[in-house]
């Protein structure tokens, strides 16, 4: 049996250009999918079910856990100086991590997809994309380092959370 990240480490493995970093953004998407798990399963002990009263960029009605999914996601993915930026559901506009300019890599998410279904108990996820920036590493991102192709991502997954939490990603080989 292996972990999720024995696999991700034995998968860079394959590649002799790989440095590492893809696999600590996966790493970081993985910390941030436990922390959220975690957090749906006692959401009715701490309060953080139910509307926020903000509406997304769809024009959806927030709900707490939306905000404290794209909280948790977000702080995992920049506390490992390996993403530049994000673009988020929950967030009006791209976030630029300040810091984080040499970092070759966007995410582009929804944090917690299906959260007004949550009071009846059915399934939600995370969803996410990673691309490589097209701007110049040192300057930071813009909208055009998220605005690609589907054809140029570097990978993309999905998260669901439930009794049995599954983590699901391609990096197109397969």
């Amino acid at each position: 049996m292996k972990t999720l990240g024995e696999f991700i480490v034995e998968k860079q493995h394959e590649f002799s250009q790989a440095t590492g970093e893809l696999t600590a953004l996966l790493s970081a998407i993985k910390l941030g999918a436990k922390i959220i798990h975690r957090d749906i399963n006692k959401a009715g002990l701490v309060d953080i079910l139910g509307a926020s009263g903000a509406e997304n960029v769809q024009g959806e009605v927030q709900q707490k856990l939306d905000l404290f999914a794209n909280e948790k996601l977000k702080a995992a993915l920049k506390a490992r100086d390996i993403v530049a930026g994000i673009a988020s559901e929950e967030e009006d506009e791209i976030v630029v991590f300040e810091g984080c300019e040499h970092a070759k890599y966007v995410v582009l998410m929804d944090p917690l997809d299906g959260s007004s279904n949550i009071d009846v108990n059915v399934s939600v996820g995370t969803i996410f994309s990673i691309y490589r920036r097209v701007t110049p590493v040192g300057t930071p991102v813009t909208e055009e380092d998220f605005l690609q192709p589907g054809n140029k991502q570097v990978a993309a997954g999905y998260v669901v959370y439930g009794s049995s939490t599954m983590l699901v990603y391609t990096t197109g080989c397969g």
